[in-house]
């Protein structure tokens, strides 16, 4: 039996066992083999077949956006629309073969915006060219999900399951729960919180499933078996997601209210360019970005050329990228802005920067 026929035969099990109490470790059992059949279907096959052609786009600019979704909903019009990049686009599904890269300019920065070719049912294992694609996604800082909004929440579900089974999860943080391997003296388990969906036997169930029988495991947050098991596979990539419904020029009005009111969801259409102001702003959103201005001493700020940094920099942050030796010579930064308590604020190296600061940097 093949590990594809192994999968279905596990999900139709999980599908048919009822979820109540008594069924609690024989379902975390079948997730547990369910998500190593996957990670095995994952990797390359050891046979020395043709190398296939991947989608090997250099990273470049401040961030990386994927556009993911199914035949035809219009990525390639979205990447024409905000990019000088010409992507071809026509009334037939598969139009784009390849990954086709764009550059969208907004704030000072420079956003790499991935065209992919589209999804099918079926592209984790390898339908479509499925598996490049989604392997790109895994390298991107946020996903655009384009939607046909025409043909309702069935294509959401099915990307959502998608990329669910090769290990992305979307718009979700990393579980608190800190596990450790060991040589010897077997499970030590432990929990800061009333745990109503794991126990100790099914932990251990779990971890025997993937042949560890010494660890350290403590839950910090009262988490579910699928995420426990995430945390022991560890390759799980966390990534903000942006849900965008094209085409709603086709849908009555109360349809796009209330595909607007959804989270993370954002409603536009190509074809009337209608709403693509607000999408480049929830996108900036999503990205974590802050601009930053240097000053000289005497002059004034130069706010041409921004400093683009994610959110969270500090100031030994900002050195480094102005010049590798910048922080062993530095003495104080002086910081006009939000994120001090008057201006100009003396500050260190450990002081977080915030959205359009301007900072100017004293040498010893």
């Amino acid at each position: 039996m093949g590990i594809l026929e192994k999968i279905a035969e596990i999900e139709k099990e999980i599908s048919r066992t009822q979820k109540n109490k008594a069924t609690e470790y024989h379902l975390g059992l079948l997730k547990a083999k369910l998500a190593k059949y996957r990670a095995q279907l994952l990797e390359p096959s050891k046979s020395a077949g043709a190398k296939g052609e991947g989608f090997d786009v250099m990273k470049s600019g401040d961030a990386r956006v994927a556009l993911i979704g199914f035949p035809s909903v219009g990525k390639s019009t979205f990447l024409s629309l905000m990019t000088s990049t010409a992507s071809e686009a026509a009334s037939y599904e598969f139009t784009t073969l390849t990954c086709i890269p764009g550059v969208i300019e907004y704030k000072g920065a420079n956003i790499q915006l991935l065209d992919l070719p589209g999804i099918i049912e079926g592209a984790a294992q390898g339908k479509g060219r499925g598996r490049q694609v989604i392997a790109v996604a895994r390298t991107a800082d946020v996903v655009i999900m384009m939607l046909d909004a025409t043909k309702g929440e069935v294509q959401r579900t099915l990307l959502e399951k998608e990329l669910e089974s090769v290990g992305i999860r979307l718009n979700r943080t990393k579980p608190n729960i800190y596990f450790k391997p060991k040589k010897g003296g077997g499970l030590s388990y432990n929990s800061t919180v009333p745990l109503t969906h794991c126990s100790e036997k099914l932990v251990q169930l779990i971890l025997h499933e993937y042949k560890i029988f010494n660890a350290e495991v403590l839950f910090r947050e009262d988490s579910t078996p699928d995420e426990f098991i995430d945390v022991i596979v560890g390759n799980r990539v966390y990534m903000p997601c942006l849900y965008v419904y094209n085409k709603v020029d086709q849908i009555s009005i109360e349809e796009v209210d209330r595909l607007a009111r959804r989270p993370h969801s954002v409603v536009i259409s190509c074809g009337m360019k209608l709403n693509l102001d607000y999408l480049l702003e929830r996108l900036w959103e999503y990205l974590a970005l802050i601009c930053i201005y240097t000053k000289k001493r005497g002059e004034r700020p130069d706010f041409n050329d921004a400093i683009i940094m994610r959110r969270g920099a500090s100031v030994e942050h900002v050195c480094h990228r102005i010049h590798r030796t910048l922080a062993s010579q530095f003495k104080y930064a002086l910081v006009w802005g939000t994120s001090t308590k008057y201006s100009p604020q003396r500050v260190g190296l450990t002081h977080i920067m915030e959205h359009e600061d301007v900072i100017q940097i004293v040498k010893k």
